[in-house]
């Protein structure tokens, strides 16, 4: 009979075995072991021995899950300095007032979450009294990654604190006054409070990595000493499935960013119900971060499981938790202990004996309430071990229950993210649970009072005591007054108003040549961080590889392939090129990190984030808003850019909508230059605005979006004159006139005005020519460097008007007295320029590339979309046929001529 527990040599063994008789001794011993006492006990030996193996640093496959228990386990957890009682009176006035702010602010029906914090109270306030470095600490003190839904708990905190009042707390979510609290971390919203914002799922645990690694590259690269930095992320279990919040688990484990740690608050909840119903969420998540290099903690259990560990001789109890999914799990924290011993307990005969040992109370105890998230002992020695771990990031997992302290009517069920409110008399029960000094009395025509210990109350002199011997209060966002940035010298952007001469020069190597003298300069060239995802070759940055170097906190380990070569692969540990690999999302985090530096830091950084342009604002839209709504500053570059520049690339690279979505974000100054030029007088005004004087009523909180090209074309002189600077700011300037032009049309010829943006502007120009020679028809060029710029200019004359103020818009302004229509083109959407059309005043009309793209030469693309000059000339006869300035046949006549 073949023996069940056997193990069997493998067939093929591709190690070499230097001494087999010891390898049969191995394995006969743990045949026997499973053969006497059962494979339970194998599985255990083996696994103490693996995690034996991995503490002594012997090279093995690491185990990727561990039993369903904690893993500090209670005997060897530290004494938690300090009072834990005043804690435990500090966290109960919070959970109330968190509650009762929720349930006053439901009255007018602007929602929020209880549940949340009521689960994860205990992971913050001990974060908050041992750990959390505030801004007056070394370096710049720890970085908190706040979970959205916890919101209504910091701020009762802040107001224990003294940093906000009732009346404050009365205006949660009714931000419209002016006086009050945002539902969620927002830094554009409360800019002294909040840092980050991290309620849009998965870029909190995103960004957190890479301003952990942002972190190392300030330190490595000198600028400041981050070492004693902290980076936080308190995260929840269903958050977990966004793609994002595990996107960058390798990069962490790789760059060894021992500086960052990850709480995840396991209430095995998320918004309609269990994260894991028929899994086992903690056991899926540790087994992702193990194998991706983190350093796991589990707290799970509170200390009433103790007893119960202690009674596991046989391991039935950890198998039994092993196999109960979280669902059930759930249903434990709401059914009485008569169930739990029939569900539990019977499905094991040791469990049946155990469960004779334990009273009703024991079992309710456990299922109800014991979780290792509750409880600041197992909380704090989570933390610890986390902050005093090298060499790898950690994750804790903290079991704990939604809605914990709210009452059962609340606790882990299904719909309690939806559960806005408490009833009075559930709060009464509260208030005795929490053992918190409130009277009956106190509830005036039912509305829950909020609740305060005193200003010179024991709890708040120690809440403020422990703030103070941490380095300040937490959260808090500090922008420093910082000196401005010295302007570049002069000569980096005036070479630009030349213009090329004879050759021809894509504006995308242009921006490169600006930036590669920017970063040369002596004031400010090392504040620059150039961001790219593996394609600096596409942009011809690689030449800046041998003189800034790409950042590895590893150095150079080996000699690059192509070290002989000028522009060889240099990668430094005080590199300045963040080459992110083929990762958008990773290159905007660290975009985020670096033009929040200013504030987080208090350090201005001038990060410039160059990509495909089809590969920005379409894949990482969302984290422009979070760049947005953290007050971020910089240059974002959208590189070969337009539906059809590219050429070959086909439909998923062409580009042809990036300038509409930018559009939508108040915070993004969109431009599509035209002309090298303009770059320049865009990005040196960027500089001056964003790290140099600001002007009155400007606000430097701004980032900018470039669209570039890769079509290489002549590029002219800065045209002279007065108002080209401005124009090119605001929007818009005349280019050229058709006389200006050298081009004669005949006296009272019919005359249009053409608007073009980037490399639109050479289609008009060509088409400016062809009306004037085949049709006798007079043009004007404009480049309308930001048809975005233009609308808000316009958008804000007309609230002016509103408001009884008379103001003309800039784009009417400029175009006033232009005779003829105008006629807009891109080589994006009709969209792009049909922005303004409402504020033209002559006759309005436009081109654009709408629809897909499609792989083909520039020529083909364009006539695909008619935008080339010959669809330009037809357009604008068709505009002067309509208005009679050109006979109706002369538009047929164009068409068959140019094989329309």
């Amino acid at each position: 009979m073949t023996d069940p527990y056997a193990i069997q040599p493998s067939e093929l063994d591709q190690l070499p075995d230097r001494d087999p008789e010891e390898t049969a001794e191995w394995r006969a011993s743990l045949d026997a072991v499973a053969r006497e006492a059962g494979p339970h006990r194998a599985a255990y030996l083996m696994r103490r021995t693996l995690e034996r193996a991995e503490g002594n640093g012997i090279s093995l496959p690491r185990l990727t899950e561990t039993d369903y228990v904690n893993t500090i386990p209670t005997a060897a957890e530290p004494p938690v300095p300090g009072d834990e009682e005043m804690e435990r009176r500090i966290t109960a006035w919070n959970r109330w007032n968190a509650a009762a702010m929720v349930t006053r602010g439901s009255k007018h029906g602007v929602g929020g979450h209880i549940a949340t914090f009521a689960s994860a109270a205990w992971l913050y306030e001990t974060g908050f009294n041992h750990f959390f470095k505030g801004k007056e600490a070394d370096g710049s003190g720890d970085q908190l990654y706040i979970q959205g839904h916890a919101s209504p708990g910091i701020y009762a905190r802040a107001f224990l604190d003294g940093r906000l009042d009732e009346a404050r707390l009365d205006n949660f979510r009714q931000e419209a006054g002016g006086n009050g609290l945002p539902s969620y971390p927002h830094p554009r919203r409360l800019p002294w409070l909040w840092e980050f914002p991290t309620v849009s799922m998965g870029l909190g645990p995103l960004s957190a990595i890479y301003q952990a690694r942002f972190n190392r590259y300030l330190t490595n690269r000198g600028i400041k000493d981050l070492s004693a930095s902290h980076v936080w992320a308190f995260l929840g279990d269903g958050e977990m499935d966004e793609p994002e919040s595990t996107a960058a688990l390798a990069l962490a484990a790789r760059e060894e960013l021992d500086n960052l740690t990850f709480v995840i608050n396991c209430n095995l909840q998320r918004l309609d119900g269990p994260v894991r119903a028929n899994f086992k969420i903690v056991q899926e998540l540790e087994a992702q971060f193990r194998g991706a290099g983190w350093n796991v903690v589990k707290s799970l259990w509170g200390s009433a499981w103790d007893e119960l560990f202690a009674l596991d001789t046989t391991g039935a109890l950890v198998r039994r938790l092993r196999q109960v999914p979280d669902a059930q799990v759930q249903t434990y924290q709401t059914r009485d202990a008569a169930y739990i011993r029939q569900d539990f307990f019977g499905a094991d005969p040791a469990l049946v004996e155990m469960a004779k040992l334990l009273s009703d109370d024991k079992i309710l105890e456990c299922f109800h309430l014991s979780r290792g998230g509750h409880e600041p002992r197992k909380v704090y020695a989570a933390y610890k071990a986390a902050v005093e771990h090298k060499g790898a990031p950690t994750v804790i997992l903290a079991q704990t229950v939604k809605g914990h302290t709210l009452g059962q009517g609340f606790a882990s069920k299904n719909a309690n993210h939806q559960m806005k409110k408490l009833a009075v008399d559930e709060f009464k029960t509260m208030r005795d649970l929490l053992e918190l000094p409130i009277s009956d009395a106190q509830f005036a025509d039912g509305v829950v009072p909020y609740g305060h210990p005193g200003a010179d109350s024991p709890e708040v002199r120690y809440l403020q005591e422990r703030r103070a011997a941490l380095g300040g209060p937490a959260p808090a966002r500090r922008v420093h007054p910082l000196a401005p940035l010295p302007a570049p010298a002069e000569k980096a952007f005036a070479s630009f108003d030349k213009g090329s001469g004879s050759q021809n020069v894509a504006t995308t190597m242009a921006f490169v040549r600006l930036i590669k003298d920017l970063v040369r300069d002596k004031e400010t060239g090392k504040r620059w961080v150039p961001i790219v995802p593996d394609e600096a070759r596409t942009f011809g940055m690689e030449s800046l590889f041998p003189s800034l170097g790409i950042y590895s906190p590893k150095g150079q380990t080996y000699e690059p392939v192509d070290r002989d070569q000028l522009m060889y692969y240099k990668e430094a540990k005080n590199g300045q090129i963040l080459n992110e690999g083929i990762t958008e999302a990773g290159s905007m985090a660290d975009f985020i990190a670096a033009s929040t530096a200013y504030a987080t830091h208090g350090e201005a950084m001038i990060p410039f984030y160059i990509f495909y342009s089809m590969f920005g604002w379409q894949r990482t839209a969302d984290q422009m808003w979070q760049l947005g709504d953290q007050l971020g500053r910089g240059f974002l570059v959208g590189a070969t850019a337009g539906r059809t520049t590219l050429t070959g690339e086909g439909l998923q690279h062409a580009d042809g909508h990036s300038p509409v979505i930018a559009a939508t974000n108040p915070a993004a100054l969109s431009y599509d230059p035209a002309f090298a030029y303009e770059i320049a007088t865009i990005v040196k005004d960027g500089l001056r605005r964003m790290y140099g004087e600001t002007a009155p009523g400007e606000d430097p909180n701004v980032f900018y979006y470039l669209t570039v090209y890769n079509e290489p074309l002549p590029q002219p002189a800065k045209p002279s004159g007065v108002g080209i600077d401005e124009g090119i700011l605001k929007g818009l300037y005349r280019f050229n006139t058709a006389e200006s032009a050298g081009l004669s049309p005949v006296a009272n010829a019919p005359r249009i005005q053409l608007l073009g943006s980037g490399t639109a502007i050479h289609w008009a120009l060509e088409a400016q020519r062809l009306l004037a020679e085949d049709w006798g028809v007079a043009a004007d060029v404009w480049s309308a460097t930001s048809w975005t710029e233009l609308r808000r200019d316009a958008l804000q004359a007309d609230a002016a008007l509103l408001r009884g103020e008379e103001r003309v818009p800039y784009v009417r302004q400029a175009l006033h007295g232009a005779e003829g229509p105008v006629l807009a083109v891109s080589d994006y959407m009709r969209q792009v320029p049909d922005q303004i059309a409402q504020w033209v005043e002559q006759d309005w009309s436009s081109l654009g590339a709408d629809g897909f793209g499609l792989s083909d030469t520039r020529v083909a693309a364009r006539r695909h979309f008619g935008v080339d000059a010959q669809s330009i000339v037809v357009a604008a006869l068709a505009q002067l046929a309509k208005r009679g300035e050109v006979k109706a046949a002369a538009v047929k006549e164009a068409r068959e001529k140019y094989g329309l």
